[in-house]
C-alpha cells in the first residue's frame, strides 16, 4: 500500500514538473554535461534569464506586452 502511494506521488510530482516546465533546467544541465562536458553550466537564475531573453526576441514564441 505504501509503495503504491509513493509511486503515485512520484508520478504526480513528475507530471506537475513537466506541465509547468520546472524540469527544463534539469534537462538543460544533463544536455550540457553530456554533449559539452568542458562547458560551464549556468546557474538556474542565468538559465531562466537566457530562456526569457530568447523567448522575447523570437516573434514566433508569442507576443509579450509587459
Amino acid at each position: 500500500m505504501r509503495s503504491a502511494l509513493l509511486r503515485a506521488l512520484r508520478g504526480l510530482r513528475w507530471y506537475v514538473r513537466e506541465l509547468t516546465d520546472e524540469s527544463a533546467y534539469d534537462r538543460y544541465v544533463a544536455h550540457v554535461r553530456g554533449d559539452h562536458p568542458q562547458a560551464d553550466v549556468p546557474t538556474r537564475r542565468a538559465f531562466e534569464r537566457m530562456r526569457t531573453d530568447r523567448r522575447e526576441e523570437d516573434p514566433r514564441q508569442g507576443f509579450r506586452c509587459c
